[in-house]
């Protein structure tokens, strides 16, 4: 098999040195390769060479070397450091690979083959770039003068398929009765805050939640990469854009957030808050747009709170700290921190109510892994759980 993955890259080349002599322009690219095999490798039995012909068509127009682990389905994230170091997460945990690319041009042709379906490129002048593939994988490719270690790319697999609350349970996420609390909580329309690492499973939480969504409702989803899934039939999916080559036609998040409120939704799902877009979602939670969701990068229910006051005064209006608190504080109900536990696995470590003390939010334990899921105290989320009670017995 070596050998035959050898003969394959040796004849990609050959064919990219056709195709820029002009030898065979106008014929489909299937019929050249065909006739490059039986032209080189005549002694190989059919079987050898149709298989052959097919890995050399492969690396001419998928992603070379990258094509079977992306067409792994047990494989997560493909990470490219440079042409020599390859390496996958499979189930939660990274691997190096055997891949390798010939050199910094392999892995920059690869890389614009990805690109330039999507009207996006890279060079020295623009050496960073987020993308998103057709399959709603996500991208981000970084290059020299940027990357030291060559060109460098990351792919986030998409899952078609998003989780439920009940997959969670059944994975060792979270235990049969937070998720049932949670269920509660997000058809009363408490507002909940999924806070976590990169890579704690996040947005899977997040996706699984808005299930509880009730079907009826209007729900306007908002990411940067639109990866959620969600099974309601009356959702609204925008995603941000970037600005073009010539640096205009940005869309922010925090532009589609605004521009969300005049859709007449029920619930408003942000992806992720990381700039100025925290205090147009406050402000839509204070303005009748409670039972919404999105999540933030913290290390603690308490640590979210602060991120989003933070990211809040990013917006730059002027207000003062005080005033933010008390918008955080009226706005969120539940935070749940998830976090990637070091075999693999994700874990909801903990879940907390959020009250109000003296100067603004606080946190009060709901649960703790590996305890019992304690009930909301008196307060804003008792009371929407109390009123829907009599609405379900109805």
């Amino acid at each position: 098999m070596e050998a035959l993955e050898e003969l394959a890259s040796a004849l990609r080349s050959r064919l990219i040195e056709r195709a820029r002599s002009g030898e065979g322009a106008g014929s489909p690219l299937e019929e050249q390769v065909r006739e490059l095999v039986d032209a080189e490798a005549a002694p190989l039995p059919a079987a050898e060479r149709t298989a052959l012909a097919e890995r050399v068509l492969l690396l001419a127009t998928g992603l070379g070397p990258l094509e079977p682990l992306l067409s792994d389905p047990a494989v997560d994230e493909v990470m490219v450091n440079g042409p020599d170091y390859v390496y996958v997460e499979r189930r939660g945990r990274l691997e190096a690979t055997e891949v390798r690319f010939d050199g910094d041009g392999e892995l920059l042709h690869a890389i614009e083959r990805i690109l330039a379906p999507l009207g996006r490129r890279v060079d020295e002048a623009s050496p960073l770039c987020d993308a998103r593939l057709a399959d709603g994988s996500r991208v981000h490719v970084v290059v020299p003068p940027l990357s030291l270690s060559g060109p460098c790319l990351t792919i986030r697999r998409f899952r078609r398929q998003g989780f439920s609350l009940r997959d969670l349970v059944v994975g060792g996420t979270m235990p049969a009765a937070l998720a049932d609390l949670l269920a509660l909580c997000v058809a009363a329309r408490a507002s909940l805050l999924v806070s976590g690492g990169t890579g704690s499973g996040k947005t899977t939480t997040l996706n699984a939640l808005s299930g509880a969504i009730p079907g009826a409702e209007r729900i306007v989803t908002i990411e940067d990469a639109a990866e959620l899934r969600l099974r309601q039939p009356h959702v609204v999916r925008l995603e941000s854009r970037p600005p073009n080559l010539e640096g205009r036609g940005e869309v922010t998040i925090r532009q589609l957030v605004r521009g969300a409120l005049r859709m007449r939704p029920d619930r408003i799902v942000v992806g992720e808050v990381r700039g100025a877009e925290a205090l147009d979602m406050l402000q839509a939670l204070n303005t009748g747009h409670e039972g919404s969701l999105t999540t933030v990068h913290a290390n603690s229910p308490e640590d979210a709170l602060r991120r989003v006051e933070t990211l809040s005064l990013m917006a730059g209006v002027g207000l003062p700290h005080g005033a933010v608190r008390e918008q955080v504080a009226s706005a969120l109900d539940l935070v749940i921190h998830q976090a990637r536990r070091p075999d693999g696995s994700r874990a909801v470590e903990r879940v907390a109510e959020v009250v109000r003390v003296a100067g603004g939010p606080g946190t009060r334990e709901l649960y703790e892994r590996g305890g019992r899921v304690r009930s909301p105290g008196d307060g804003p989320l008792a009371a929407k759980l109390s009123r829907l009670a009599p609405a379900r017995a109805a």
